[in-house]
């Protein structure tokens, strides 16, 4: 074991012994108000920064599915036994839970994701954001009066599914379980919520933390482990009556197979390979610096990563020989380290899917200007899943890199000569997750915009995202949408209420038949 393992280990023991998850074996789940083991087959987390075992744990398994689905069945009906104003309250008093162990949840996410510490402080402060922008719409989910032409008072309610299933990735574990979590809860519904076995304990302490600070025991249920046993057991349960995931598409349509087999809705917030596309009478510098950190933030590990970039043929040297520049210059690093801006990628797995793109692409004609290796100046001991920042040209629409997502710190830069041919080149893949246009013109940015397949489309910037936004995609970026009032009603089912009002009352055959 070397020097930074140990290092990473003790840490980690250490965050999880100050949240009573650690133990002889560590209590990965949250179960009605308790933190237990799991009871299935064993489960190694590795460090993404040295390549080598952090600590094993054990994969919920079928059993356990069942006991969280019961707990959240039995919350959900008692907190619909509240006022909508005092599930607000208590939202916004389960915030407060988190008062405290932000660092120690930036920590914790930080060493088993592989993410910067500084991304990971900013993503304490997004739990916070989600769950009070929602404490705010729980008395606020009016229904609606129909003018239907008949005697009828008809009025529409929004009710919540029961208990909804959700599937979160290791991309962003502690950001998207309170994506979800908290518009799930505003609806009315209780959850069980899969993590990423990857990346298992930010979710368990976010739940444990907000049941301290109000939400009802058992209301969100936390289950870890494997996609064949303990995701299996979730999407298929009786209980479950709406499935969320956020992932690979190839992992979204076993999902959305499994809920349509019992008939049970989902919305699959999956892949993108969006297009980043400058003009070339764009302000450069802002170009520049927003495509650098749209596809190098995060390792390049976000579903909206910029990861094509189109720009206007006359402009195209100077921007790519630009950005090329300042990738090298990108502080690639340990990810407790203040200075790194980029970490590691976050398991061998998806390393490898990532250096084969690039083999592939280059090896079909594609140029590598930066990155495309192992960044120097790392420590010895940093033998795990880094990759320089990489940008590639001469590559063309055909190439699988092109098309496909690589999920890595790779950016792929084609040029193009006009409107139509930018717009063809975009939507030239399966994916429609988001995509960005950069230039002056403010009516060819709308022009441009509104020809996108894109679900989010950003003009003169690029990664803006708020809770108050409806997000998700088109195509193989899938369906449904999280955060706003979209999210919101994602987790209700409109009830239509007929009362009849007539001084005598005929029920006739048919409909549309009511007696005024």
């Amino acid at each position: 074991m070397n020097r930074l393992n140990r290092q990473a280990r003790e840490r980690l023991s250490t965050l999880l012994d100050g949240f009573e998850l650690q133990g002889a074996t560590p209590r990965s789940n949250w179960i009605d108000g308790t933190a237990c083991p799991g009871e299935g087959e064993t489960i190694t987390l590795v460090d993404p920064a040295t390549g080598e075992a952090l600590l094993d744990y054990r994969d919920a398994g079928p059993a356990l599915v069942e006991r969280a689905v019961a707990s959240a069945t039995r919350a959900q009906q008692a907190w619909m036994a509240l006022t909508a104003s005092e599930r607000g309250r208590r939202m916004n008093a389960a915030v407060r839970g988190l008062e405290g162990h932000e660092e120690a949840l930036a920590q914790l996410e930080s060493v088993v994701a592989g993410k910067p510490i500084r991304d990971c402080r900013g993503e304490v402060g997004k739990v916070r954001e989600m769950f009070e922008y929602y404490a705010g719409w729980c008395d606020k989910q009016h229904g609606e009066v129909i003018p239907v032409p008949t005697s009828h008072l008809n009025y529409v309610r929004h009710v919540p599914y029961g208990v909804v299933g959700q599937i979160t990735p290791w991309n962003a574990p502690m950001f998207t379980c309170a994506w979800q979590l908290a518009p799930a809860i505003a609806a009315g519904n209780g959850v069980v919520l899969k993590p990423s076995e990857l990346t298992p304990f930010t979710s368990v302490v976010i739940a444990r933390l907000l049941e301290q600070g109000g939400l009802p025991k058992g209301l969100v249920n936390i289950v870890n482990g494997l996609g064949p046993s303990t995701g299996a057991a979730l999407t298929g349960n009786e209980g479950i009556s709406k499935l969320v995931f956020v992932g690979s598409p190839q992992s979204g349509r076993l999902i959305a197979e499994a809920g349509a087999r019992r008939l049970v809705p989902s919305v699959l917030e999956l892949g993108g390979k969006s297009a980043n596309i400058v003009f070339a009478d764009a302000r450069l510098d802002d170009a520049v610096a927003g495509a650098q950190a749209a596809i190098f933030a995060a390792a390049g590990q976000s579903c909206v990563a910029g990861s094509r970039l189109l720009v206007q043929r006359e402009a195209f040297e100077e921007v790519t020989e630009r950005l090329a520049r300042a990738a090298a210059g990108i502080e690639v690093g340990l990810p407790g380290d203040e200075a790194t801006r980029m970490g590691p990628l976050q398991n061998a797995r998806q390393y490898a899917h990532v250096t084969r793109m690039i083999e592939a692409a280059v090896a079909a004609g594609a140029r590598v200007i930066a990155g495309g290796n192992r960044p120097a100046g790392l420590p010895d001991e940093a033998q795990g899943y880094f990759l320089a920042p990489t940008m590639l040209v001469d590559v063309t629409p055909e190439m699988e890199i092109a098309h496909e997502e690589v999920f890595g710190p790779v950016l792929v830069a084609m040029p193009f000569d006009d409107e139509e041919e930018a717009v063809r080149l975009a939507n030239a893949t399966r994916f429609g997750l988001a995509g960005a246009v950069w230039t002056q013109d403010p009516a060819r940015a709308h022009r441009v915009a509104a020809q996108l397949r894109a679900g989010t489309v950003w003009i003169n910037g690029y990664k803006a995202i708020s809770v108050m936004s409806p997000f998700g995609g088109f195509g193989d970026s899938g369906f449904g949408r999280s955060s706003g009032l979209d999210g919101l009603r994602e987790y209700t089912l409109p009830q239509s209420v007929w009362v009849e009002t007539a001084g005598e009352a005929s029920v006739a055959m048919g409909y549309g038949n009511g007696v005024g």
